[in-house]
């Protein structure tokens, strides 16, 4: 899988368990760390926690693992680092806060749409 492939697995994951506002931001060329972040919203911190293991669940499934993780213990703002591709699983007022579409705002982004087929 090339990284944007990634990065689609993994808000369809989000998508899965109804994250919401799912947005992928292309990271190539601005950040020396990573291709692409997706981050996504959940309304508690239960379903906080349960977007980000569906996620490790998914991509496990292809055999690929987080190589970092980190957030599950407030689970306010869980990260799941596939090191081209980062995943930040937000309760909304914590995105609201950090609010990383601003600070990267340079970065192309595209908001995730489910197919229907």
């Amino acid at each position: 899988m090339d990284t944007k492939e990634i990065a689609m697995k993994i808000a369809a994951a989000a998508s899965d368990k109804k994250a919401t506002d799912i947005l992928l931001l292309n990271m190539e060329g601005l950040s020396p760390v990573t291709d692409y972040y997706v981050i996504c919203s959940a309304s508690n911190s239960m379903l906080v926690k349960t977007i980000a293991d569906n996620i490790e669940d998914k991509m496990g499934e292809d055999g690929v693992f987080p190589t970092h993780k980190e957030g599950y213990a407030d689970a306010r703002w869980i990260l799941l680092d596939y090191g081209d591709v980062v995943a930040h699983i937000f309760l909304e007022e914590e995105r609201n806060f950090y609010n990383l579409e601003q600070l990267w705002a340079d970065a192309p982004s595209e908001a995730f749409v489910e197919n229907e087929a």
